[in-house]
C-alpha cells in the first residue's frame, strides 16, 4: 500500500491521518498511489466521524516529488494526457472533500507535489521545506490545478514570477509569500499541523462544513452572489441540533458536545 489512513482516537477522535508512503521513489506520483488515494478520498467523504483531515508524508525528507517522470517516460501522449487530466481531478476531489484538510511539508514538494499541497484548506510546513512549480524547467505548465490555486492563494503577479521561473523556495519565504500558514522547526511541522487541528475540532461540524463551503465557493462570486450564498449556507446550521447546543452551553458556561447534528 502507497496510502495509509489512520483514524486518531481518544481526544483526537475526528482527526484523521491520510498518510503518503513510497519510499522508494520519494512519494511520486504514480498510477497505483493515485488510485489509492483517489479511493481514501472517496471513504473520507462519507464517513460522517471525519472532523479534520491531516494530509502528510510518512517517507523522511519529502512529502512529495511531483509526478512520476519515469511511468510518464512509458506513456503515449494521449496516455499522458489523460493521467494529467487524472491528477487534475484527484486534487478537485481532495479541495471539495467537506471537512478542513491540513497539509503537512515536510522536505520537498515540487511539481504535482505542491499542486496537491494547494489543494488543501490549509499548509503547515516545517524549516526544511523546500517547494515550487518547476514544470517550466521541463518545457511543460503545471497541469494539476497550480496555474489556478496559487494565483488564489497569493496572487496573480507572485504566482506568474514562482512559475516562470521555475523558482524553489524555502518555508519562510513560502510564508512570507502567504502560500504556507504556518512554519514550524524541521521535523515538527506534523506536531504543529496537530495542534492546529485540535484547535479545530471542538468546533462544530455542521458549521465547519459550511464556513468552508461558503469560503471556498463564495470566492468564485461577485458580493452580492457571495452573500447570497452565505446566507444559504447559515440557513444549513439554524436547524441543527449543535447549534442548540453551542446555546445551552453558552448559559450553562461549559464545553457544549458536538455531535455532527
Amino acid at each position: 500500500m502507497e496510502i495509509r489512513l489512520e483514524r486518531l482516537a481518544g481526544p483526537d477522535t475526528g482527526i484523521f491521518l491520510l498518510g503518503l508512503d513510497r519510499p522508494a521513489a520519494k512519494n511520486a506520483l504514480g498510477r497505483q498511489l493515485m488510485g489509492e488515494f483517489r479511493q481514501a478520498l472517496a471513504d473520507l467523504r462519507v464517513d460522517p466521524s471525519v472532523r479534520v483531515v491531516v494530509l502528510h508524508s510518512l517517507v523522511p525528507g519529502v512529502f512529495c516529488a511531483g509526478a512520476d517522470l519515469k511511468e510518464r517516460a512509458e506513456m503515449s501522449q494521449a496516455e499522458a494526457e489523460a493521467f494529467v487530466q487524472g491528477l487534475r481531478s484527484a486534487f478537485t476531489e481532495l479541495e471539495d472533500l467537506p471537512m478542513p484538510v491540513i497539509a503537512v511539508l515536510e522536505g520537498a514538494a515540487f511539481g504535482g507535489g505542491l499542486e496537491l499541497a494547494l489543494a488543501a484548506d490549509l499548509r503547515v510546513a516545517g524549516t526544511g521545506a523546500k517547494m515550487g512549480l518547476v514544470e517550466t524547467a521541463l518545457a511543460i505548465i503545471p497541469g494539476a490545478g497550480g496555474t489556478q490555486r496559487l494565483p488564489r492563494l497569493i496572487g496573480a503577479s507572485r504566482a506568474k514570477e514562482l512559475i516562470f521561473t521555475a523558482r524553489r523556495i524555502d518555508a519562510v519565504e513560502a510564508e512570507r509569500l502567504g502560500l504556507v500558514d504556518r512554519v514550524a522547526p524541521a521535523g515538527g511541522a506534523l506536531d504543529a499541523a496537530l495542534a492546529l487541528a485540535r484547535e479545530i475540532l471542538p468546533n462544530g461540524p455542521v458549521a465547519l462544513r459550511m464556513a468552508k463551503q461558503a469560503v471556498s465557493r463564495g470566492l468564485d462570486m461577485d458580493r452580492d452572489a457571495g452573500l447570497a450564498f452565505e446566507q444559504a449556507c447559515y440557513a444549513q446550521v439554524l436547524p441543527t441540533k449543535d447549534r442548540l447546543e453551542g446555546l445551552a452551553a453558552f448559559r450553562e458556561k461549559r464545553k457544549p458536545q458536538y455531535r455532527g447534528e
